[in-house]
């Protein structure tokens, strides 16, 4: 799993590493800007065969020092490059201010202002590129008065190609989220083909607007070490999820070593949400999956259920009685559970199993949350889409709602530590940006952006496919963090390999490739 850095630990990395004298800030800037140039010529191959026109905006730190390195460099392979400074050049870092003079030498630089950027653009059918060097990393404020490189920037396809180094200059490196002021349309002051980062990903690179604000993504190397000065297993890092590690049954092993998942259903004509779950939980491996039900719903799931079995529960009292059996180590609470979730999720609970609550099990403590969070256990994993969040975590979904004004804004991975904390249990928060947490600040980002995009996900059932699979590697053995990590990747891994057409029964049936290919690496 690849760290996500905040804003503050890139600088706290950079910091350690020129005051242990191992680089220079210079140093630091001169790799920047070739590695940019790089993943530009990378990017657009026809780049490098002939000069081409490049308009360059420098902003009053050290991003803006990058993009004059940039604009060397550019002009060093013949390039026509036009470059703007946002405010004075005396207040530049010294850095900067050593690249800004080193750029003085080679062609002019324009004080930035509308009218003067417009006219420089006004061929802009003739620009080839557009350089973000604003604010990157460094921005704490709303984005204001680039109304002319805002327009330029948002060039129709075929257009010049734009490029932001760090950060697309109006979003948030530690939430992804647009800052703008009040009453300001919420969308980005930029909207890059290309950004160019370094070390390693931000936090915004992945969360809220920052995805789709940034285009494709490249990190670029700029010589310090993996981990910086950090410790290895630093809790308050965030990571950015990953595939898990190969698992399959042992060989010679009794079906019940990898555990028995039980799965609550609903009442008759519910059961579909329960099924599907079920069916992920026995795709995933776990070695045995019943569904719960009562009486006058046997019939419905008899007829559509094979390898996952039927046990009867017409009550609290007699679920109580039926997880009596240690066998049952895990349990699936709430898809399409309906009225009836009030009542049995205490009895779940009260049985200390590796539980998932998911849907009914969430909405059926909305008036109440803090009686739900009262039963938890550190072997719950609770799996609320937004709506749910909100209803069991108002204070920090409105949070996530305000309009953000200055950086670093409240973020997903904030909501969701502070979340897991309260429960005192693992929260995923569902969407393209998934944060997963844990109560001791473990969290990671599955993200489903860039080379992992899997927009087909947004179709009806399949979060009650992810609830079993989180509930089956629980059965298996797993911990709860683990579990949901391992769970919500292989989700989107088998939507991507299923690809357009989804449907929720399709994901149980795509995840056997997925976890072949775990097992045997390309």
């Amino acid at each position: 799993m690849a760290d996500l850095l905040s804003a503050a630990r890139m600088r706290g990395i950079e910091s350690a590493a020129i005051e242990a004298g191992t680089v220079t800030g210079a140093a630091l800037m001169e790799r920047a800007g070739e590695g940019v140039v790089a993943a530009i010529l990378e990017r657009w191959p026809a780049m490098a065969a002939a000069p081409h026109r490049a308009l360059v905006l420098c902003g009053p730190g050290n991003n803006g020092g990058d993009g004059f390195v940039v604009a060397r460099l550019l002009r060093a392979r013949a390039w026509d490059v036009a470059v703007f400074l946002v405010g004075e050049a005396g207040k530049l870092p010294p850095d900067a201010r050593a690249n800004h003079d080193r750029w003085r030498a080679l062609g002019a630089v324009e004080a930035y202002d509308d009218a003067g950027f417009s006219r420089v653009a006004e061929g802009l059918g003739a620009t080839d590129l557009i350089v973000d060097a604003l604010f990157g990393t460094g921005l704490t404020r709303p984005v204001e008065d680039f109304a002319a490189f805002k327009a330029a920037a948002r060039c129709t396809p075929g257009g010049a190609r734009v490029v932001a180094i760090d950060l697309p200059s109006g979003i948030c490196s530690d939430s992804g989220r647009i800052l703008h002021g009040e009453g300001e349309e919420a969308r980005p002051p930029v909207r890059a083909d290309l950004t160019v980062t370094f070390h390693a990903e931000k936090l915004g690179h992945r969360l809220a607007d920052g995805p789709d604000a940034c285009g494709a993504v490249v990190v670029k190397s700029i010589g310090l070490e993996p981990r910086g000065v950090e410790a290895a297993q630093d809790e308050g890092m965030v990571t950015l999820n990953g595939a898990p590690a190969a698992f399959d049954k042992n060989a010679g092993a009794h079906k019940y070593a990898h555990g028995h998942a039980l799965v609550l259903s609903g009442p008759p004509g519910t059961g579909g949400a329960a099924r599907l779950a079920a069916r992920g939980a026995l795709r995933i491996g776990a070695g045995l999956v019943s569904v719960c039900c009562e009486d006058a719903a046997v019939p419905e799931h008899a007829a559509r259920l094979d390898a996952v079995m039927i046990k009867r529960a017409n009550d609290a009292d007699a679920l109580g009685d039926l997880l009596e059996d240690p066998r049952l180590n895990a349990l699936c609470v709430g898809p399409g559970l309906g009225q009836g979730a009030r009542a049995l999720v205490p009895v779940a609970l009260k049985a200390r199993r590796g539980t998932v609550l998911d849907a009914d099990a969430l909405s059926a403590f909305s008036d109440d949350p803090a009686a739900l969070f009262d039963l938890l256990h550190e072997d719950v994993v609770l799996t609320p889409h937004a709506g749910e969040f909100k209803r069991l975590f108002p204070d920090l979904a409105d949070r996530l709602a305000e309009t953000p004004l200055q950086g670093p804004a409240f973020s997903k991975v904030d909501a969701v530590r502070a979340a897991a904390r309260r429960a005192g249990c693992v929260v995923i928060l569902k969407g393209a940006d998934t944060v997963i947490a844990s109560p001791s600040g473990r969290c990671t980002v599955n993200s489903a952006h860039y080379d992992r995009a899997a927009p087909w996900l947004a179709t009806a059932g399949t979060g009650d496919v992810l609830a079993g699979f989180v509930t089956g590697l629980l059965a298996r053995g797993m911990q709860a963090f683990d579990a949901a990590s391992a769970a919500t990747w292989l989700h989107v891994e088998a939507a991507r390999r299923f690809g357009p057409g989804l449907i929720s029964e399709d994901l149980p049936d795509a995840l056997p490739a997925c976890l072949r290919d775990l097992a045997q690496p390309s």
